[in-house]
């Protein structure tokens, strides 16, 4: 094959795999977001957000995020969400997330998950991208992002897994820690992150300053080796002046590490304890977040002090609580940049029943 054969070659299968990764990101309209970045660091790579939590209003943080870093920054970023199989609404907590083939081509996964769990055949592309060495952003409640019986295949991915070959599971293994315990009060107690002056100079934490989170604590030890970024400064208030706890001691409330995927490839792994709806309205906390983006994908050059980290469109969180959440809201109500996330309109009714 001459040279000019062999590179007609390339382009057409480039051209074929861009079609297909595009048709793959589509074909999930009906069941995600996409937000199109035209410009910008991250044109031509890919996010895949995954949000669904009980709690956290992780459906309200994931899409605020993708839209900085689609709008901001120029990244493709697909938004996925656990759906009530009845009308296809947002169901927070809900192991129906459709679209998950998407993931064969993501550049980057940022998760927001709590006790899932999915059919076997939806769970391997989430293992597929993990065993690959696919770099993760896990945001609170991904410690314990899945719950998985134990005569399932992908039993040890759950985050109570017994055997040494994956202890603790997917939580503990890959992204550093499993769920061990609350450590503050939710809604009594809200939190300072402080910086560990030891990595300060790490490029997650460039231009990241005055962070305040609404969320109390967990209890987190991260597996080794890890690099702990902040520690959590537990109040006894929701402002940031209110009195210290003294009786708790500062737990690793964000870290960074490398993880070994079975096909030898290390993936940047970058984990906070925090992330719920309300952290976000914290610009520290947010540029914390769109740092963690740029470092894990390799990208720490372009991290500078100004990046713009400012919401695009109407951001409304909801008070994170169990009981409720916006009901009645697709995924295509949170089109384009102007859309409200969420609807301050849309009943915040008590959680259905799960049967």
């Amino acid at each position: 094959m001459g040279f000019r054969d062999a590179e007609r070659r390339f382009f057409v299968v480039a051209i074929g795999a861009s079609l297909l990764w595009a048709a793959a990101v589509r074909a999930s309209d009906d069941a995600s977001v996409v937000y199109d970045g035209t410009s910008g660091a991250g044109a031509g790579k890919h996010i895949v957000y995954i949000a669904s939590d009980h709690e956290y209003r992780g459906e309200e943080t994931l899409p605020a995020l993708a839209r900085i870093m689609a709008k901001r920054y120029g990244f493709t970023c697909t938004v996925l969400f656990g759906l009530d199989p009845k009308d296809g609404t947002i169901l927070p907590g809900s192991s129906d997330i459709r679209g998950l083939e998407v993931l064969e081509h993501a550049d980057l996964l940022v998760i927001f998950m709590r006790f899932i769990n999915l059919p076997d055949e939806e769970m391997q592309h989430f293992v597929d991208y993990v065993d690959r060495g696919g770099p993760i952003i896990g945001l609170r409640t991904s410690t314990h992002a899945f719950q998985i019986p134990k005569d399932r295949k992908f039993y040890r991915y759950d985050f109570r897994y017994p055997g040494e070959d994956f202890l603790m599971g997917f939580g503990r293994q890959v992204l550093g820690e499993t769920w061990v315990s609350h450590y503050g009060e939710n809604h009594r107690q809200s939190s300072i992150l402080a910086i560990e002056q030891a990595n300060k100079e790490h490029p997650v934490l460039r231009g990241v300053k005055d962070m305040h989170t609404q969320a109390g604590g967990y209890t987190a030890d991260p597996l080794p080796p890890s690099t702990t970024l902040a520690r959590g400064i537990i109040l006894n208030g929701m402002t940031k002046d209110s009195p210290v706890d003294t009786s708790k001691e500062l737990m690793p409330v964000v870290w960074v590490r490398e993880y070994m995927s079975r096909s030898s490839a290390k993936a940047r792994i970058f984990t906070t304890t925090q992330g719920a709806s309300e952290d976000m309205v914290n610009d520290g906390f947010r540029r914390l977040l769109v740092n963690a983006h740029l470092w894990c994908l390799g990208m720490e050059e372009q991290i500078h002090l100004d990046n713009p980290v400012d919401f695009v469109g109407p951001y409304h969180p909801s008070g994170f609580a169990f009981s409720k959440f916006r009901r009645g809201v697709k995924p295509s109500d949170l089109a384009g940049w102007d859309s409200p996330i969420m609807d301050p309109a849309a009943p915040l009714d008590a959680e259905k029943k799960r049967e």
